[in-house]
């Protein structure tokens, strides 16, 4: 891209003078989406997933106004009342500390809640304590967990009714489910707690993924509209063109979206330490870089690898590689334009530029 601008660029992706072999060098790609994978299993059945108070239930403290946020008085405090439980403390804001304990009694509560005063040196009244039964938290985990479910279904019957292909709503439901499994590898490495605002944070991540790669899978379906028809390109070479007249779209957006989320995450995170800023953005941020990655690198070949299996689509791509075997051995110009798989202008059905070049090309045989 030396001496060029991202426009141009962009351009000349679009109409196919520059273009990447993404599609053809597929199995590179699942590679390595299937090594992240692997390795997100791998992190999540070590550590697992930080469950949060909403999830697991038990009882939470909240000392305000503290002149220290040192995590050891409240782990002494807790154990004053709970010798064999281990406390969950954080910081919150600049001058909040969060203790998270077992599920308690209120006689319990109220000796803790002392202890923590005393710890801290503040009043009761700067206490806030909130509890949350094992029933309720389980109830939330399932509710979580069928909403996924249902998101997911209803993403790809409505995919397949949309492109009338089951194997593009296959192939965006395994990216979806690849950004899913990422994204909570990511999660567990850090070793954030999970809550409700995680967990809404990883619903829009499957919004955001399903939305991109139904723009790269209607190009592919606009670019392999009359493919039967013709002998020029093969339905790895159009999906090809697809991905890449797509791909600054999918740049633009991601780094548009990640610019906030990002700004969120470090305001939430360093600066004013809001759990719920901080679990909402670190997973939207994973997400949406993970999910526009595979909208380029998986989910059009996936849907390309499959393709390519159907009896229809074979025959073509056998009578495409016959024709240019044939303008080869004619000697013509025309195989080296027929066997070019860059995405190039030829490529983009209906180009004016396409129906030009072939017959300038043979007259100088």
């Amino acid at each position: 891209m030396a001496g060029m601008t991202f426009a141009q660029w962009g351009n000349d992706l679009y109409t196919g003078r520059r273009s990447y072999p993404i599609v053809q060098r597929r199995k590179r790609w699942f590679a390595i989406v299937a090594i992240f994978a692997l390795a997100s299993i791998g992190v999540l059945a070590v550590k697992g997933l930080t469950l949060g108070i909403d999830f697991r239930g038990g009882t939470e403290f909240t000392v305000a106004g503290v002149s220290t946020t040192d995590q050891q008085p409240a782990v002494d405090a807790v154990h004053d009342v709970f010798p064999d439980d281990e406390p969950r403390v954080a910081v919150v804001g600049g001058d909040s500390v969060r203790v998270q304990t077992e599920s308690a009694t209120e006689a319990q509560q109220q000796e803790l809640a002392v202890g923590l005063a005393e710890a801290y040196g503040v009043e009761e009244s700067a206490i806030t304590t909130s509890f949350v039964g094992p029933t309720w938290g389980a109830g939330v985990s399932l509710r979580a967990l069928w909403g996924t479910i249902v998101f997911i279904v209803a993403a790809a019957l409505f995919m397949a009714i949309y492109f009338r292909a089951w194997r593009m709503s296959v192939a965006a439901i395994v990216a979806m489910l690849s950004d899913l499994l990422i994204s909570a590898g990511v999660y567990s490495l850090v070793g954030w707690e999970v809550t409700p605002s995680t967990i809404i944070g990883f619903l829009t991540i499957l919004g955001f993924s399903l939305y991109d790669k139904m723009v790269v899978f209607d190009k592919v379906r606009e670019n392999t509209a009359d493919l039967t028809t013709q002998t020029r390109s093969t339905y790895e070479e159009r999906a090809n063109l697809a991905v890449n007249q797509t791909l600054v779209r999918s740049i633009n957006t991601s780094v548009v979206a990640l610019l906030p989320v990002g700004s969120i995450l470090f305001v939430g995170a360093f600066l004013l330490g809001a759990g719920t800023l901080r679990d909402l953005s670190l997973s939207l941020f994973v997400g949406i870089a993970v999910g526009a990655a595979s909208s380029i690198f998986l989910a059009t070949p996936l849907d390309v690898a499959l393709r390519t299996r159907e009896p229809k689509i074979a025959e073509h791509t056998r009578r495409v590689h016959d024709t240019r075997e044939q303008l080869a051995a004619e000697g013509g110009h025309e195989a080296e334009l027929a066997a070019s798989v860059t995405g190039s202008a030829q490529l983009i059905p209906g180009s004016h530029q396409g129906h030009q070049a072939q017959p300038r090309r043979r007259r100088g045989n």
